[in-house]
């Protein structure tokens, strides 16, 4: 037995027009209309030749005015959306390196501007000479970017203090060792990267190498050199040789007899007498000519053509030169970091002397007392000191696009647009939540807006900038030159 319910009936139905119709509304064309545009304009032939005539000089004057103007020198149509705001791209560190609390001693981009190494290492107090560091590079073009996993990582016996990317081979890396060793490495080699290095012999630095850096070599264009500083008061340039070592080419030494009295030593051995080399910036402009910052607090000129011996000393197999020419008005402490302007103007005066204010004479210097200093290669003075913090100030670079923008590092990185202020920072960008000190800083220069900083909490950031710090304005060389006119008065 069994009970169910009857069968349910269903319908479909839909409504639907299916009746369209077009209308449209367009007036006729007059035949009056077709005709008067057919036919040929009126031109007053005579009248506009008088008016030509009339105004002919008056355009010329304009037009030569024009084209001898530097209103818009610099300046370039930017096609792309304008950006106002800095943003943190990426955020990279090695855990490994973090677990042993290592720092990023220094950061580097690769000839195309799309790889990123850092080097790790300590700068603050302790035993960590033969300490264990890495060299970590990222591809940031690679769609599986692993921001804690770099793409290549190579084990470094003694701490790493500096890099340096080649110029032009995207693959080669320079380094700076805290046992004042160099060593190259190729990055596109996977078993075994070291390729040059210069050995442990008696024209290897003694004391840690702070700075590495590529020199185009005018004989043998297709082999670099490598310049090194280091606290032991030495400048040495290297040469490529075939059995895999860095040879010594030429080299200098700055000693205290050649800086001011206050700074002087007593003593004059080798190893008292020796000035620590913290820092140096080739002009851009010069290639004979260079500035050193030097733990003494002093910023020095020097010339790559000095002639002078520097004291004698046991070993080595180059005579040293002493290259300091003329001596800056100090910082109270250490100066850690220069950088001389990449911008200029060829402006002269009667005599034929650059002018004292041109960019091209500018350089930049920051140290332990917290100060920035704008110099002047031609005068003692700086043309202004900026008191930014009360903490160290470790890394200053020059904008390689806007001649008004500068990038100091301290517990923050801070950008300075003169065009705004000569007193403050126009934005601070908080590096981490534990105000830790920012070592390294270095604009991308294929990719404009990108900077990168190094921490001592072992993490690097890439920073975006907006297009405020990107694009030079039109008048900007001509307001360097007026800030540095008026602060020099």
């Amino acid at each position: 037995k069994a009970c169910q319910t009857g069968k349910i009936s269903t319908a479909e139905a839909a409504a639907q027009s299916h009746i369209a119709q077009d209308a449209a509304v367009q007036t006729e064309q007059s035949k009056d209309a077709a005709l008067d545009f057919q036919q040929e304009v009126q031109v007053d032939y005579t009248g506009l030749l008088s008016f030509l005539q009339r105004v002919e000089d008056a355009v010329i004057k304009e037009l030569n005015k024009n084209w001898k103007s530097h209103a818009f020198d610099g300046f370039e149509v930017n096609w792309t959306d304008q950006d106002e705001t800095v943003l943190c791209l990426h955020t990279l560190s090695y855990p490994e390196a973090q677990d042993q609390n290592l720092q990023v001693t220094s950061v580097s981009w690769n000839a195309t501007g799309s790889v990123i190494a850092c080097s790790y290492g300590r700068l603050d107090d302790g035993d960590w000479s033969t300490e264990r560091s890495y060299v970590c590079t990222w591809n940031l073009d690679r769609r599986a970017l692993n921001p804690q996993h770099p793409d290549l990582v190579v084990d470094v016996p003694s701490s790493v203090m500096c890099l340096a990317f080649h110029p032009s081979q995207p693959s080669l890396i320079a380094g700076g060792l805290f046992s004042g060793e160099l060593v190259v490495w190729d990055t596109s080699r996977t078993e075994d990267p070291v390729i040059w290095r210069t050995g442990m012999t008696d024209d290897t630095h003694t004391d840690p190498v702070y700075q590495v850096k590529w020199l185009p070599d005018t004989k043998h264009r297709k082999h670099g050199r490598l310049l090194s500083v280091a606290t032991d008061g030495k400048i040495l340039v290297w040469r490529e040789e075939q059995d895999g070592r860095l040879a010594l080419a030429e080299g200098f030494a700055i000693v205290a007899q050649q800086i001011p009295r206050s700074t002087r030593l007593k003593k004059v051995g080798w190893g008292e007498a020796a000035v620590g080399v913290t820092s140096l910036s080739f002009s851009h402009f010069d290639p004979d000519v260079f500035v050193v910052g030097v733990e003494g607090g002093y910023s020095l000129r020097c010339s790559a053509t000095a002639q002078a011996p520097a004291l004698p000393r046991p070993g080595g197999s180059a005579l040293l030169r002493a290259p300091a020419e003329f001596a800056f008005s100090p910082h109270a402490g250490p100066v850690y970091s220069v950088s001389c302007s990449p911008f200029h103007r060829q402006q002269k005066i009667k005599s034929c002397f650059l002018l004292p204010a041109s960019p091209r004479n500018l350089f930049l210097s920051c140290g332990t007392d917290g100060q920035v200093h704008l110099h002047s290669m031609l005068q003692t003075q700086p043309l202004f000191a900026l008191q930014l913090s009360k903490k160290y100030l470790f890394c200053v670079c020059w904008s390689p696009v806007r001649p008004l923008l500068q990038s100091v590092s301290a517990g923050e990185v801070h950008l300075f647009d003169l065009a705004r202020s000569t007193h403050k920072p126009a934005v601070s960008l908080k590096q981490s939540m534990s105000d830790c000190p920012v070592f390294c800083l270095e604009f991308n220069t294929k990719h404009m807006r990108l900077l990168a900083a190094g921490d001592a909490a072992g993490t690097v950031k890439v920073w975006q900038l907006s297009s405020d710090f990107t694009e030079q304005g039109p008048r900007e060389m001509s307001h360097l030159e007026q800030l540095a006119s008026e602060i020099m008065d």
